[in-house]
């Protein structure tokens, strides 16, 4: 999660839920942001409700709809427009139990976290009712940063979410902070991101070693085709050769950007992150 908008926060839940559900890890993924742009990553927009099931479960209670097998052991709890009700029905509820509205989306999980590995949730920005009742939910958080100034300011907005729900969730921890957008030549930008990072940390061990590069048409070639960067990756080493569209022996419908591979590398190696960090995490737990 992060405070601040178009920082990647939706593509990131989706492919790292979608590289674990294909590594044979069964994933839940919750679309928290009222915009539903998850279904757009996924290509499910046709199936979702825009929300609705969501948010009548936040505010009344119940089991939401689930939609099942978007990918092979991947589903989806979707969002959309509906969640602005849901976050204006929490906000007046918390005026008046704060305790209860923060822990709707908590009760909700409940009952069908126990069928899954992984549940990620993906939060909106700057949507108070609808972040509390993620970070009383979760049981880590994973920041992605932009390197401008307005991002860092979102990760510390992201602390402070998390320290007002200590005492709901003792057990919510960040598991990390990851830099997206980046070029792959921006060392010194990385250097002092790491600076900032680690006065406002006490340490830089809460930045993933590795980072997502910018990649715009990657980035719109997998929303327009309803695929993820690895599955985008795939489809496109299908395609012909250049030699065989210059000969006029293949049709070049499958081109696409070049940096897709690129991105699908990055991706899975946030993924491969994400998992160790959990494990190292769960390890120290049981070990305390």
């Amino acid at each position: 999660m992060n405070g601040k908008g178009g920082v990647f926060k939706t593509s990131l839940v989706a492919n790292v839920g979608g590289l674990l559900a294909e590594g044979g890890s069964r994933v839940l993924l919750v679309d928290l942001d009222p915009q539903g742009n998850l279904a757009e990553d996924l290509g499910y927009a046709d199936q979702g409700d825009g929300g609705r099931s969501l948010a009548a479960s936040l505010c009344f209670g119940g089991e939401p709809d689930l939609l099942l097998g978007v990918r092979p052991n991947l589903d989806v709890i979707a969002g959309g427009p509906h969640l602005d009700d849901a976050a204006a029905f929490l906000g007046a509820k918390a005026q008046k139990d704060r305790d209860a509205a923060q822990l709707a989306l908590a009760k909700l999980l409940a009952s069908v976290a126990g069928e899954y590995d992984l549940v990620l949730l993906d939060c909106p920005p700057g949507n108070e009712p609808l972040q509390a009742a993620a970070v009383a939910a979760a049981r880590y958080a994973v920041v992605p940063l932009k390197t401008d100034m307005s991002s860092r300011k979102g990760v510390a907005a992201v602390a402070a979410r998390m320290d007002s729900v200590v005492g709901l969730n003792p057990s919510l921890d960040l598991l990390g902070v990851v830099l997206v957008g980046t070029g792959t030549n921006s060392k010194q930008v990385h250097k002092v991101t790491r600076d900032h990072l680690t006065a406002d940390f006490g340490t830089d061990e809460v930045l993933f070693p590795m980072s997502i590069r910018h990649a715009e048409a990657t980035a719109q070639a997998c929303r327009e085709r309803g695929l993820l960067a690895h599955e985008l990756e795939r489809e496109l080493s299908k395609g012909p050769k250049w030699w065989e569209v210059l000969r006029g022996e293949a049709k070049a419908g499958n081109a696409g950007p070049k940096s897709a591979s690129s991105v699908a590398e990055d991706l899975h190696a946030v993924a491969m992150e994400v998992t160790r960090r959990i494990a190292v995490a769960e390890s120290q737990e049981i070990n305390a």
